[in-house]
């Protein structure tokens, strides 16, 4: 058995076209394509049952962390039962997406992509001591050759890497740590002790800190002297031009506060400023106000269209691509892991049951990585020993004469000889195994079939 360090183990394509897929071979006959069929519906609708008890429980679990709960417990939990219910959400947040060939993101990887510079030109930061929990997965990493404008019409090519999927979950810590920090709890952009789940789509490795909630933008230094420098050489000529009306304001002043020996030392004529009326004074006090308002006003409003365009941008990223947020994230990925789950044991059955010799899990596992290549033209690091162990769970009782059912043992849908070798039933065994299990899923009249 081969190991890719390249390759996932996702399989993109849906359940019934992983059917048709393995119907197109020609291997089974029209009374064993329609067994087929039923075979895997049955095998479908039992995972989602299975997976339908997981999402009840994370509902039941999750409704304290819920930052956009539409309801609520009628008896708070007590501390110990808040803590047991967060570990549920945890732990079936981690075993959905290990069903769903999700492949985990350390915190640290996480950490060195913030630290470079986003596609986006801003400046940001996170801070991860806000987190009492931070997880984060992804599905399918590709590159793209994205131009970036440098100055004036000279552009730059630069490969972007980017997830096609990512997820995270982030539990914030209490209202008192924020409190510690003197941030006042109805300015954050987040409910401290509450779970935020986000799932996202085509996101650049250089663009997940914009995801987080408690990111914090501000300008780069390079924007800045944009900025700035344009707003400075505008200004200098306002105050040169300004500079006669400003004298003659101050020197108004110091009149009035009988400061003549100030006037004298800036070289003023008390005299000449003495003789002056209040009309010029105040002509000249109103026209500065306007003028350096005006300017105030001008730089104002560049400051509020380069946070507007900023502001879009990140919209842009987030606005678009995001797939679901807290509870419907749950939902969303609770399908995807039923469905991933299912072709993978359709996958293995099929091929189990059509090879022509035995094989052992290394050979099966090569062989249906081949077949997936020659049929679709992917190529897949597929996880035989998940399917494997979900077949030889699955154990149910073929039965015969039903008045025998006492006397008849339970038997697994895949067994291995001495040598090593998987074995499969046949497909009526297998369909009456199955349907065995989901039959006696609920026995409230007590009564087992």
């Amino acid at each position: 058995m081969a190991i890719y360090e390249n390759r996932e183990a996702f399989i993109p394509y849906r359940r019934i076209d992983i059917i048709e897929l393995c119907l197109q071979d020609g291997c089974l006959n029209a009374v064993d394509i329609e067994k087929f069929k039923d075979f895997c519906q049955i095998l479908a609708a039992y995972y989602h049952f299975r997976f339908h008890k997981t999402l009840e429980i994370i509902k039941d679990n999750y409704v304290p962390f819920n930052p956009s709960a539409d309801v609520q417990s009628l008896n708070e939990p007590t501390f110990d039962q808040y803590d047991a219910m967060e570990s549920k959400v945890v732990d079936s947040f981690h075993y959905i997406l290990e069903r769903a060939n999700y492949i985990p993101l350390p915190e640290l990887i996480v950490k060195q992509a913030l630290n470079k510079k986003s596609l986006i030109d801003l400046k940001t930061q996170v801070d991860f001591e806000d987190f009492e929990r931070f997880f984060c997965y992804y599905q399918g990493e590709t590159t793209n050759t994205v131009l970036f404008k440098k100055l004036f019409f000279w552009q730059k090519e630069k490969i972007i890497e980017t997830f096609e999927r990512i997820v995270l979950l982030i539990k914030f810590k209490e209202v008192a740590y924020f409190r510690k920090k003197k941030i006042k709890i109805e300015e954050l952009n987040f409910t401290p002790g509450k779970m935020y789940v986000y799932f996202y789509k085509n996101i650049p490795k250089l663009d997940i800190d914009l995801l987080f909630p408690n990111v914090v933008t501000s300008m780069t230094w390079k924007d800045r002297l944009l900025f700035g420098i344009p707003a400075i050489g505008a200004a200098i000529p306002l105050l040169l031009k300004a500079l006669p009306n400003l004298l003659l304001l101050i020197a108004a002043i110091l009149l009035v506060f009988n400061a003549k020996s100030l006037l004298i030392s800036l070289g003023l004529v008390v005299e000449q400023y003495k003789s002056q009326n209040v009309m010029p004074i105040l002509v000249a006090a109103l026209s500065l106000a306007i003028a350096l308002g005006g300017f105030a006003v001008q730089q104002y409003n560049n400051y509020k269209n380069k946070k507007i365009k900023f502001q879009k941008d990140v919209t842009d990223t987030l606005f678009f691509k995001n797939l679901a947020n807290n509870t419907s994230v749950f939902q969303m990925l609770m399908d995807i892991a039923e469905e991933q789950e299912c072709k993978e044991i359709i996958l293995v059955y099929y091929h189990l049951l059509t090879s022509q010799i035995p094989l052992n899990p290394q050979q099966l596992d090569s062989r249906i990585e081949s077949w997936m290549e020659k049929k679709v033209g992917i190529k897949i690091n597929f996880d035989i020993h998940g399917p494997l162990n979900n077949l030889e769970e699955i154990r149910g009782k073929v039965l015969g004469n039903r008045k025998e059912v006492d006397n008849i043992s339970e038997i697994p849908l895949l067994t291995y000889d001495r040598q090593g070798f998987c074995h499969v039933l046949s497909l009526d065994d297998a369909k009456t195994v199955i349907d065995y299990v989901w039959d006696n899923a609920f026995q409230y009249n007590g009564i087992a079939l």
